[in-house]
């Protein structure tokens, strides 16, 4: 399987999907363009709807982005200008383990390409715009060597109801999403932190400061680098902090609060206090119907008193 080398993305070994790829179809010469109608050219996937997008891929080359708190506003817009060249499939890479695992998925968002069937690795993290649209015309010209140069056509809505229009967001809110979507983390985190000093029960502000401050934390350092320096200093408090945000990222929940909790009792009073605000912090992000945080937040009350 073979990487696109984008200008300035950061490169992924070639990913292993054998529990989910289906063998390309024989080739017998160039076929003509196919045309498909997909209901919309941004579709959400899970572990359990996958097969359908390997399908497609079949037809037009499929961008997957695995994401953590919301997907990349930058990929959708790109996506909509090629009409139909692309389908972004955006993946909650919490909520779909078997992805995220067959995808290698330990930053967000993790970015491939699915085409005839095949995987292809592109960056991890955000990319300027132009840089993206440069990945994204390599991905056509490798579309092309394989024969899958089809395009898609959403499907007529005409006949069906129309979808409730959605409530504006807080203008502070939405200054964040739209600071999250290209990449400004400071303007992100300062506008939901002005929303929370307006009202200190904006629980959305809460949960939104903690997805975007994770982000902001893991910036552009290689996973491995993380991981090889939580490895080398496990006493080290701000190396296991990294890691744990770089678990939690992954959507590694269970080693990020087994991690910490096991380390809290070892520490001095500040750095106690640090790794507390932290787990909250991912307890946010989580979600509190989650299993794993009510285990966890049992756990912390039982270090604390």
């Amino acid at each position: 399987m073979t990487n696109v080398p984008p200008s300035s993305a950061n490169l992924r070994g070639a990913v292993d999907l054998s529990s989910l790829v289906r063998p390309p179809a024989p080739v017998g010469g160039a076929p003509e363009p196919a045309a498909a109608s997909v209901q919309a050219l941004v579709v959400e996937s899970t572990d359990a709807t996958f097969t359908s997008i390997l399908d497609l891929s079949q037809t037009v080359p499929v961008i997957v982005e695995l994401y953590a708190g919301s997907p990349s506003g930058t990929l959708v817009r790109l996506i909509t200008e090629y009409a139909g060249k692309f389908v972004l499939a955006t993946v909650d890479a919490t909520a779909n383990p078997q992805l995220q695992q067959a995808f290698q998925a330990t930053a967000a968002p993790t970015v491939a390409a699915v085409i005839g069937g095949r995987p292809v690795a592109l960056y991890e993290g955000e990319l300027p715009e132009a840089d993206a649209k440069q990945v994204l015309e390599q991905v056509l010209t490798l579309a092309k060597q394989n024969n899958v140069t089809g395009t898609v056509t959403p499907a007529e809505t005409e006949e069906t109801p129309a979808e409730p229009v959605e409530a504006p967001l807080p203008p502070h809110h939405q200054e964040a999403y739209d600071a999250i979507a290209v990449g400004d983390y400071d303007t992100a985190i300062a506008e939901y932190r002005t929303a929370i000093a307006q009202d200190p029960r904006d629980n959305l502000a809460v949960a939104g400061l903690a997805q975007v401050s994770l982000l902001a934390r893991i910036g552009s350092t290689p996973a491995a680098d993380i991981r090889s320096a939580a490895a080398d200093a496990p006493d080290d408090v701000d190396a296991q902090l990294a890691v744990a945000d770089l678990d939690v990222s992954g959507g590694h929940l269970d080693d990020a609060f087994g991690r910490l909790l096991d380390l809290f009792p070892t520490l001095d009073q500040p750095s106690k206090d640090r790794v507390r605000t932290r787990l909250l912090d991912y307890f946010e992000i989580a979600g509190a119907d989650e299993p794993l945080v009510t285990a966890a937040r049992r756990r912390l009350t039982g270090l604390l008193y």
